[in-house]
């Protein structure tokens, strides 16, 4: 009788583990959480075979790096002021699977109520057409940014930062898409929020 309820338990016991493991499987692809260097707040995207990560920058970072790369300190805040992240994004396929697109133009920042596009590249470059703007802190901007469209490989990824067009401190959700064979998938992260603009340029 002992060993039958030993075997018994043992069997319940292994019962419970694969059920638990099933639920971690099944978990949702978002996660979010503090950067423990920086005390800055993130939001990832992991499933589905690729990995989306926003962290937070804070306005005083951006002007600080755009100020360095030849912007004026009215132009660099210009930048600063409108919701800028760090962002990565990576196809985290196993290897000989199909790439992944992106296109950056088919994203959408869901504010109040509202919908409308991230500012891409080519929108960075419509906004300061008129300003005075040198020609290398203009490319530094494109090229620090993720680009608008890219293919990614299986273990390819990117490094930039991505602008949603919104003040310090608000909280919005973003819907994003990839695509792969031809097939269009979307995520979604919620509740992102805009890093706080702790020392605010003084306006002029």
């Amino acid at each position: 009788m002992k060993l039958s309820a030993i075997h018994f338990f043992r069997q319940l016991l292994t019962g419970v583990l694969l059920l638990s493991g099933a639920a971690v499987m099944a978990a949702p692809p978002v996660h979010s959480g503090v950067v423990a260097e920086t005390g800055l707040r993130y939001w990832e995207w992991d499933g589905e075979g690729v990995l989306f990560r926003l962290t937070q920058r804070l306005p005083d970072q951006t002007r600080a790096y755009f100020m360095a790369r030849g912007f004026a300190p009215d132009q660099a805040d210009r930048i600063a002021r409108r919701c800028v992240f760090q962002s990565m994004f990576k196809n985290t396929a196993a290897a000989g699977s199909p790439p992944v697109t992106i296109d950056l133009e088919d994203w959408r920042v869901q504010h109040a109520g509202r919908e409308g596009p991230l500012l891409t590249r080519e929108q960075w470059r419509q906004d300061f057409r008129d300003s005075a703007v040198p020609e290398a802190a203009a490319i530094a901007l494109e090229w620090s940014l993720l680009p608008t469209q890219q293919e990614y490989a299986p273990g390819d990824y990117n490094w930039g930062m991505s602008s949603y067009g919104l003040e310090p401190g608000a909280v919005f959700d973003l819907a994003f898409s990839w695509t792969r064979e031809g097939r269009r998938l979307q995520g979604r992260l919620s509740g992102v929020q805009c890093a706080a603009d702790i020392h605010p340029e003084p306006k002029s």
